[in-house]
């Protein structure tokens, strides 16, 4: 194998910043990421594994090690006993894989449409919108472990999911390369509508019934509003990873402080089955003092979405950072939470 060196990662993120790789591969078979793993073994070279880069930050100075781009294709699917069960390759796009089970009448995807990255990615982050979440449908997990070189199975309870999360992500992190994903769905199934905008939309177009057709038409147009579909390239909110920050879930005694900050009663709350609560982060962002569209320089937030941070021309990682970290400490004041980073973060301490 020989990697390609000093590559620029911003043309693999959708934030469009961030140094170099100092190697870089591309792994189009499960054989080349073996081979990559032995290659940064042999030379004692840390190794990053890099999917569709749309939920990724790579620092200015770039990537002192491998960076390992997953390009694994294939999908396979067997229905029996009434769910089909679809086994797809991490370097398949997820968008195109929920567009094919839309098409196929299979439902538990339809309200994940439109989101870029690859398929690897959705284990990893439990990605989730819309009122669904991969947890719902993952049974399968393949992995390669790079500490012992084995190929590993893990079943959904393994995975331990939570919100934006899973133990891909938190436990070890960069200790697992996804492989593939296996998915059970509902084959003629009926459409997932547990979300207000979606409701709205469908009901606007005079849809009572709808289909996932209906539902993936409703959750694309919904994302496209926010420019949260990445497929015109005279978007000026385009270079982005979607949503910044997670939204915060806190135990109800602080839901009720921030509740008395905000001294609006109408403030988003939403219980969980834990007895926390989740808030909303774009509602915290607003009202502690951001508009949609303001701007420091070369980034800002989306003039359409006050979750997502856009990166525009002569934007670094660090400007970024700095205007990341500004929106964390004025919501922190105003409200006594801090917002966590939904997206990975490289190189940066």
């Amino acid at each position: 194998m020989a990697p390609l060196e000093n590559v620029r990662l911003a043309e693999h993120c959708t934030l469009g910043v961030g140094g170099p790789a100092r190697f870089f591969v591309e792994a189009r078979d499960e054989a080349a990421v073996l081979e990559a793993l032995d290659w940064a073994r042999a030379r004692r070279v840390p190794i990053r594994v890099l999917g569709g880069g749309s939920n990724l930050v790579v620092a200015d100075e770039g990537i002192d090690g491998l960076v390992l781009k997953i390009a694994l294709r294939g999908i396979d699917t067997r229905e029996a006993h009434g769910v089909v069960e679809l086994t797809a390759a991490a370097g398949e796009p997820w968008d195109e894989l929920v567009r094919l089970c839309v098409e196929h009448g299979w439902a538990g995807f339809e309200c994940l449409s439109g989101i870029p990255g690859l398929v690897g990615a959705t284990p990893m982050q439990n990605v989730g919108a819309y009122g669904q979440e991969v947890s719902e449908t993952v049974i399968l997990v393949r992995a390669l472990d790079t500490c012992t070189r084995r190929i590993m199975t893990f079943e959904n309870r393994e995975c331990r999911f939570g919100y934006r999360d899973s133990m891909f992500r938190s436990d070890e992190p960069g200790r697992y390369v996804i492989l593939s994903v296996s998915y059970r769905l509902r084959p003629r199934g009926s459409a997932t509508v547990r979300y207000a905008d979606v409701d709205k939309d469908l009901a606007a177009r005079g849809i009572a019934r709808p289909s996932l057709t209906e539902v993936r038409a409703s959750v694309i147009a919904i994302r496209r509003s926010k420019s949260m579909v990445l497929d015109d390239p005279g978007d000026p909110n385009r270079r982005s990873c979607g949503s910044f920050f997670l939204n915060p879930i806190v135990d109800a005694a602080q839901a009720d402080r921030v509740t008395a900050r905000a001294a609006d009663p109408g403030m988003p709350r939403w219980p969980q089955a834990d007895g926390r609560v989740k808030l909303s982060a774009a509602w915290l962002i607003e009202r502690a003092g951001f508009a949609r569209g303001e701007r420091a320089g070369a980034v800002g937030l989306s003039s359409r979405h006050t979750l997502a941070i856009v990166a525009h021309d002569g934007a670094r990682t660090a400007d970024v950072l700095a205007f990341a970290r500004r929106v964390q400490d004025q919501v922190e004041q105003r409200f006594g939470v801090r917002l966590a980073p939904e997206p990975v973060i490289w190189g940066v301490a």
